[in-house]
Parts: C-alpha cells; structure tokens; sequence
C-alpha cells in the first residue's frame, strides 16, 4: 500500500480520511447510533471521523461533549441539562485534548462548570475526528486518552456561488435550536458565516419531577479565506459566544459564558518534489465566566457570585515531506495558557502554563499491504503560580512517542492494527490550583505516566461491516481526587486500565439494518489493590433501521449494566464515586424524510417508555433543590424532538 500525497491542486485540500468519510456518508444510509460515522482502515484505522452537522439520536446536541456521547466508548459526568464534562474510556479532563480548528479553549472555573466542550456548538464545525490512545504527535502535547479536533473545511470555489445550510430544531422542554452556515465566494477566496442559538428550559425526568436543567446560548463567527493560487490557503477567522446555564448539581449557576476567539492560518502546497506543505496557525482564545447563586435560583442564604475565566494563544508550524512509500510530518508548536480571577474590577491572573513542544510523525508503506507509523515529541512545560501567597514556579521537560503497524489481509477485506504508545501528562490547572486539590498539590503532584497498547480490526462486506478496539494501559503517578479527606486531596497512585469497543452492522434484507455497538471500561488502583474510580459501566446499543426511497425510520435500544466496581468517595475534580449504580434501558424512535435533495425533516421521541434513570457518571443534586445527600440528578424522561435541515 503507498501512501496517499497531499501534493496537488486546492481542491486536494482534504485529506484522505476525509474524502473517505463524506463518499462512505453518501453510500450508506443514516442510522440512529451513528449518522456518518466511518474510519478509514486503509489511511488511518485508529482514526474516526464523523459529520457534526447530521442529525442523531438522542435529540441533537447542545455541546459538544452532547455530541461525544453518542460515540461508543464515550460518557459525560452529568450536572444537569448541558454542558457535562466528557469522559472517553473512563479518562477525564486534560487527559483529552480538544480542539477546535487546531486551537486550545480554557474554561475557568475551578470545578469545571465552564468545560472545553460548552464552549463547542457542533453545527458550527463540519466535522469531528476521534483519535484513541495516544496514538498522534502533531496535535500538542500526547494525551493519554485520546484527542479529538472539531474542524471546518475550507470552502473552496471554482466559480461565484453561494452555499450553505439553515437547521431549526424544536423539542419538549422548551428545546429550540436555530443554526444557519453560509459561504459566498469565487476562485479567489470566500466568506463563511456561521451562527447559532440554543435555548431549553428545565426538563422531567421519568418520575415527572422537575430537574434544574436549562440553558441559554448563542454562537457567531465569520471566516475569511483567500487562495490567490490553486497552491495558496490564507484563512483568517474571528468569533464570539455567551450564554447560561442552570445546575442541579451544583450549589451555584452559570450566569455568563463569554467566549472570543480569532485564528490565522496559512497553508502552502507543492514547494518541491518532496515538501508538499507547509502550514502556519496562530489562535487566540478568551473566556469569561461567572457563576452566581442567584440569577438562575432564589438564592439561599447571601448572594454569592465569582468572575474568573482564561486567556489562551499558541501556534503551530509544521510541514510534510513526501514520495510514493513515506510521509514525514514534523514541526513544532507553542501555547500560552492563563487563568483568572476579577477582583476588585480587575483581572488578576492566578496561574500561567506555557508549553513549547517539537514533534516527527512517519509513515513509511513496508508493503502493498502493510505500514508502519512511528512518531515522537518532547514538550517543555512551565507552571507560574501567581497567587500571592504563594507565588513559585515548576517546570518539566515531558516526552511522548509511539509506534503503530497496520496490516490489510490480502484477498480479504480486514484491516489489523496495532500500536504503543507512551506519554507523560504535566498537572493541569484543577489538579495544581483548585481548592479541591489540595494546599501541596502545586508543589506534590508528579506528572502522568501512561503506556498504552491499542490494537483493532475493521471488517467491511457486501452487507456486513465490523469493527472492534481493544487496549490496556499501565499509568504511574496517576491523579486522584480522595473526597474522604477534609479539605479534599489529590495524590499520586498507580493504576491499570483496560477496555474496548466493538460494533457492527448488517443488511439483513433490503430496506432493512441492524445495528450494534459494545463498550466498556475498567480501572484498578494498583496501590491500594482497589478499583479506580469514575469508569463508565458495560454500555450496550442496539438499532434496527428501515430505510425506502425518501425516508427511514428506526428503533435505537440503549441498555446500561449495572456499576459494582466503585471506589467510594474518590475520583476527580468534578464527579466522585458515591456507590454502586444500577443498570437501565431506554429506547428511543427516529425518522427523516427527504422533502426535496436539499430538504430534510428529522423526528425522534428519545426515552420513548418513560423510563426513570440516572447515570452512573454522575453528581450528587443539590440540596436547596430538594435532593437528597449524595442523590443523583436523573435523566429527562419522554422527549419528543423535530428538526428542519435545508441546504443550498
């Protein structure tokens, strides 16, 4: 197998994965558990790739940690209706790298309220590409989970047009969603504009009880791209979001979620027979949060309210060199990350991360039906502690490498993978400077040390296609949060994990598919010889989907086994282990009718029995609600939803 250049011209842009992902998308029909999803076994099997801009089930998202967890081996610690923090094979926070169009969003609170994944409007991006493990280099820093880059496309015209979308969506508890996505441009360069709005009020679970759960947002952004070549990509891009939400699960609300961000990139193709590209991006982030415990809620007791947010900028250079059989990608990248607090009028910063990192990734074909991927960085970490009462500093120099090697039966239609992977994770913000962690956790707290095997297999038939995912990991020095102790404290353990994802689909008779899909997660401290905590229980899907002419309709069966393995009072920043959780199954119905070819309606009822539930991942619900101690805040019963999508 050679690999694929990038070499050639403007309209090559999209890399291969990609074109692989919109023809598949064309293909096949849309199913309830994953609209579009695809990988692509013979470029990159650890790499998946999905439409940000279908419709799913259950109801579209609002986040984009909403999104996510429509992806097997993905969960979200709830604290109500949105904004939850995603969770991918039981790994959290900073332990996921997140991008959007290559750049690094801070949230700012201490408890993560404001997480990366609120700040995210799916519609707003064109696609999203889940890597597992730390199986890259060339996206910052190695994240031992995985990384995960919400992207746009260039839009890119040969001729003046205009393109675009407009998806209106209504739902039961006040759910109204309007997204539009434009471009007008020529030969010469265009203009994207994008813009959205989200709205809910507070839903019922399945008991009928009212769940503390609404939330206001917007989004906008303009993007302005100039190719003066078939050979030349100059894109400029600014926007801006704010918004609010109401917690069950927390003891104050997010009453701002301001959000500012501007991007500069510059691509360059064909400079010789080998450098196929260069690319140059430059991004600023800035957020601001307030939380209060009376804009969303009669307050009790005296009114509180806390202003803090971040500030983040970085860049990336990079360039790929390329012939028939090898691919070099190497380049480097540099990020500014501080967090604030307004006193007095004034921000003040509290702490300041700057990471400067150099990183090589080859792919070199060993045969027609074979390649290797190896790739390695060293990232220098600095962390300024800019409290005043106690002001210092620590730093580390942090390297990470894997090897990967992908193996294309011959005469069969299997791919096989399998690679290793190491990476050292610096302490982020939560895990230095949160109350929660602890007065020495600043100056305690060794950094993360994961290596991770991860191997797969990806089957595609004439009406069956299957996949599965399968790794284990060793990690010194991991994290935890122990709850038991008074203030709460984070430390170092070791720990095991392991797990896998499997599914697949078949075509059993014409019109008719059935789908399924298999996960699970499982951790043990290795110090205490306990189980660790905060992982996802066994989850299970099952769809069966009809499809004629100009519509569809299907039936999505969720089950949940229940979670015994727990680790009391122990976990993260966010969410800890209160006991043992018991399972569940919901079933959700979806249908969509293509009108026109540019015309889609969309109709789902998710939790179509009613059932009464709560997740494992999950927070405890506030008291001045009325919840019980440690009583978990339950997911929304029946919710009926309807979308309009029109292109043109």
């Amino acid at each position: 197998m050679s690999i694929v250049p990038v070499r050639g011209k403007r309209t090559r842009i999209a890399s291969r994965p990609l074109l692989l992902a919109l023809c598949c998308a064309a293909a096949f029909p849309a199913t309830a558990e994953q609209v579009m999803t695809v990988t692509a076994p013979d470029r990159d099997p650890g790499r998946l790739i999905t439409s940000t801009q279908t419709p799913r089930q259950p109801v579209p998202a609002s986040d984009g940690a909403d999104l996510l967890k429509t992806i097997p081996g993905f969960s979200v610690v709830r604290s109500g209706g949105s904004n939850g923090d995603p969770v991918l094979r039981g790994m959290f926070g900073s332990r996921l790298n997140i991008l959007t169009d290559g750049a690094s969003v801070q949230g700012g609170c201490g408890s993560r309220m404001d997480t990366p994944t609120a700040y995210i409007t799916p519609k707003s991006y064109d696609t999203l590409t889940v890597i597992k493990g730390p199986q890259t280099v060339t996206h910052g820093p190695m994240a031992p989970a995985g990384t995960l880059l919400f992207e746009r496309q260039p839009e890119l015209f040969s001729e003046p047009g205009i393109k675009g979308s407009v998806d209106l969506l209504q739902g039961a508890n006040g759910r109204s969603d309007q997204n539009v996505n434009a471009a007008f441009g020529n030969a010469s360069g265009y203009v994207r504009l994008d813009g959205n709005r989200s709205v809910s009020d507070d839903y019922r679970d399945g008991n009928g009880q009212v769940v503390p759960s609404l939330w206001r947002k917007w989004n906008g952004g303009v993007t302005v791209g100039m190719t003066p070549d078939d050979d030349t990509l100059v894109e400029v891009s600014a926007s801006a979001g704010d918004g609010k939400a109401r917690y069950a699960g927390r003891m104050m609300d997010g009453s701002r979620f301001a959000r500012r961000s501007a991007t500069v990139k510059l691509e360059k193709y064909n400079l010789s027979d080998t450098l196929s590209k260069i690319s140059l991006e430059s991004y600023y982030n800035d957020t601001d949060h307030i939380m209060d415990n009376y804009s969303l809620r009669e307050p009790v007791g005296p009114k509180r309210s806390t202003e803090v947010g971040g500030v983040t900028w970085g860049s990336r250079l990079s360039g790929v060199w390329e012939d028939e059989t090898t691919q070099l990608t190497a380049g480097t990248d540099v990020m500014r990350k501080s967090h604030r607090k307004k006193s007095g009028g004034e921000w003040r910063d509290d702490a300041v991360f700057t990471q400067f990192g150099a990183f090589g990734e080859l792919r070199q074909a060993v045969s027609d039906d074979s390649t290797a991927i190896v790739g390695a960085r060293l990232d220098s970490i600095k962390a300024d502690d800019k409290r005043a009462q106690s002001q210092g500093s620590r730093s580390s120099v942090l390297p990470g490498a894997f090897a990967r090697y992908e193996f294309l039966l011959p005469d069969a239609p299997v791919m096989i993978y399998s690679g290793i992977g190491y990476t050292e994770r610096f302490p982020d913000y939560w895990e230095l400077f949160s109350g929660k962690a602890g007065k020495e956790s600043f100056s305690t707290l060794k950094s993360e040390k994961t290596l991770q095997w991860d191997s797969g297999l990806q089957f595609k038939g004439d009406e069956v296609n299957a996949w599965a995912s399968v790794y284990v990991g060793r990690i010194a020095d991991y994290i935890l949060f122990d709850y038991s102790r008074v203030p709460s404290q984070a430390s170092n353990i070791n720990a095991t994990v392991m797990g896998g994802e499997t599914g697949a689909s078949w075509q059993f008779a014409p019109h008719w598919t059935l789908e399924s899909t298999l996960n699970y997660a499982w951790g043990e401290n290795r110090s205490d010889g306990t189980p660790l905590p905060q992982m996802p229980p066994l989850e299970g899907r099952l769809g069966i989907n009809y499809e004629q002419d100009s519509w569809s309709t299907g039936l999505m069966w969720r089950g949940v086994a229940p979670q015994h393995r727990v680790a009391k009072q122990q976990g993260n920043v966010v969410g800890q282990d209160f006991g043992p959780s018991a399972g569940f199954g919901v079933l959700a119905w979806n249908a969509d009718y293509a009108v026109t070819n540019n015309l889609m309606l969309s109709a789902g009822i998710d939790n179509l029995l009613n059932k009464a539930y709560s997740e494992h991942l999950n927070l405890a619900g506030a008291s001045e609600f009325g919840y019980a101690s440690r009583q978990q805040i339950a997911e929304p019963g029946r919710t009926w939803w309807l979308e309009m999508n029109y292109h043109f």
